[in-house]
């Protein structure tokens, strides 16, 4: 790998981009604190991200606009009760034009209610393991979901977290550009090599910042390339 650029110069390029520390800081998202994410139920997490899920290849405003309807649906994504339907029933929920027809897409909603419901049989609650993951091991959290997830692979994880407020970066089109041409990583994003040379990276740059990695992701972002935050 060649040699790591300092994360203050690219909080500097990223300040001249944005006007200013004062516009770059307004754009950053922050992230919740471990006692804050305990809170979330696991509806609630069942909720955010099975809506990841289905943003993923769709337009996010349309799926945003039909997910009352998924509430109403799936029992305000209550794990238990989802547990509860039928094959049939999903096959039915995948077919009904209130919602996305998307059976695989409806089936990763009962899975990943399995996988929320055997979670909290080990560790207490789903938000109880994501608040205790440490950050220095993000990709490790993202490896889990994934393997015991639906649907859960590439971008989807980290974007669900994300929304919940748990501290992560995000592989953007911009960021893997920076990093292949900055030579940071040997191999494409999807080996969990190159997942770990670029932990590696965020971890040295939380080290010297003092930042979240949310906030370093976003800064990067904002450094280079086209803006995809």
């Amino acid at each position: 790998m060649s040699q790591l650029e300092s994360f203050s110069s690219i909080y500097e390029r990223a300040s001249e981009r944005k006007g200013g520390d004062k516009g770059l800081e307004a754009l950053l998202p922050g992230c919740l604190s471990a006692a804050e994410i305990r809170k979330y139920d696991d509806a609630e997490l069942l909720s955010l991200m099975s809506r990841r899920v289905f943003q993923c290849g769709f337009v996010w405003r349309v799926v945003d606009n039909k997910w009352p309807e998924y509430e109403k649906a799936f029992f305000n994504f209550a794990p238990h009760k989802v547990l509860m339907l039928s094959p049939e029933q999903i096959q039915a929920r995948a077919s009904d034009t209130k919602l996305i027809r998307h059976l695989k897409k409806t089936q990763a909603i009962y899975d990943n209610a399995l996988m929320i419901h055997d979670i909290a049989r080990e560790h207490g609650s789903l938000a109880q393991l994501i608040a205790d993951w440490p950050t220095s091991d993000i990709i490790g959290l993202w490896s889990l979901l994934k393997k015991r997830g639906a649907r859960l692979g590439g971008n989807t994880g980290p974007y669900f977290l994300r929304g919940l407020g748990k501290d992560t970066f995000l592989l953007t089109d911009d960021l893997q550009g920076y990093f292949k041409a900055h030579k940071l990583v040997d191999s494409g994003f999807t080996s969990q090599s190159a997942l770990k040379q670029v932990q590696a990276v965020f971890n040295q740059w939380q080290q010297e910042s003092g930042r979240c990695l949310a906030d370093i992701s976003r800064i990067l972002a904002c450094s280079v390339g086209d803006n995809r935050l």
